[in-house]
């Protein structure tokens, strides 16, 4: 496991990545079901993009299968492997959105939110390429029954990047070798689709996107506000680089953890500017 560091002498510490390299058993076969070595016709993933997938699916396994998806379980291993950060959320402006958790001493644990991963993976290294993989990989879990059927959300903060992801989702489809085809539809049209929704039984993905810098408490125009699409906090939402943008930052990190609260949360980024991401850091391949 690599270790980074701060501008301090101490270690970053990445305590998911350190877990699920120390769980040594073999996942059931069923849990094995996805390739993680093709993407199409042109391209494979390199070993440390596979490793990474590898990495994300045993904590799947350790939290669903393992844990029975209890949060309060999973915390614990955190503990057993050394967390001792006081990793709560606190202050006048995030407890405005966590009202519907247990307050003690100012402050909301982060145990509620534990329900989450992050890849610290470097620029040019390939990571949306992972991102689709894993979508994948979501869908074959949904499918077998190995984890809870919720709605994925993709987001990003810039629509460049979104066209980016769209291009890779397209050269992924034009392969026809995945096990399912992804389907992208705009966040916006999510309550109209769901009245025709297609399940991954049917080899056809769906996939929700959007701008992550559009995320707010309020809409307008583009700006849509997170309440609209709460969906009960059951959402997979992968982040793209989505710590990136204005001061609303802290608050819409908050926002995500809540649209999913109730699913499961993948942070990808170069360059993390949360403790809570570095300590749920499932792989770190930040050169």
């Amino acid at each position: 496991m690599r270790e980074r560091k701060q501008n301090t002498d101490e270690p970053i510490k990445l305590y998911l990545q350190k877990i699920v390299e120390g769980y040594k058993d073999s996942l059931p076969e069923i849990w094995l079901g996805v390739d993680f070595t093709t993407f199409s016709g042109q391209k494979s993933l390199f070993g440390y993009q596979q490793e990474a997938l590898q990495n994300a699916l045993k904590a799947l396994y350790l939290f669903y299968e393992t844990d029975n998806g209890d949060k309060s379980k999973f915390y614990k291993r955190y503990k057993r492997h050394g967390l001792t950060e006081d990793l709560s959320y606190s202050g006048e402006k995030a407890l405005k959105y966590l009202q519907d958790y247990p307050i003690e001493d100012e402050k909301v644990s982060f145990e509620h939110f534990i329900n989450r991963m992050s890849f610290w993976m470097a620029t040019g290294s390939g990571k949306t390429l992972v991102i689709v993989k894993l979508l994948e990989l979501l869908g074959y879990l949904i499918q077998k029954k190995l984890i809870p059927e919720k709605d994925i959300l993709f987001l990003t903060y810039r629509e460049d990047l979104i066209e980016q992801f769209k291009r890779h989702v397209d050269e992924f489809n034009s392969a026809r070798k995945s096990l399912y085809q992804i389907n992208l539809i705009t966040l916006k049209n999510h309550a109209e689709s769901k009245q025709y929704s297609t399940s991954p039984y049917n080899q056809v993905l769906n996939v929700y996107y959007y701008r992550s810098d559009l995320i707010s408490d309020k809409s307008k125009d583009k700006i849509v506000d997170y309440q609209q699409y709460n969906n009960d906090g059951n959402w997979y939402i992968i982040l793209d680089e989505a710590h990136k943008g204005d001061k609303e930052e802290s608050k819409r990190q908050i926002l995500y953890s809540i649209l999913s609260r109730n699913g499961f949360m993948f942070n990808f980024s170069a360059t993390f500017t949360d403790k809570r991401d570095y300590t749920t850091c499932v792989y770190n391949f930040n050169l």
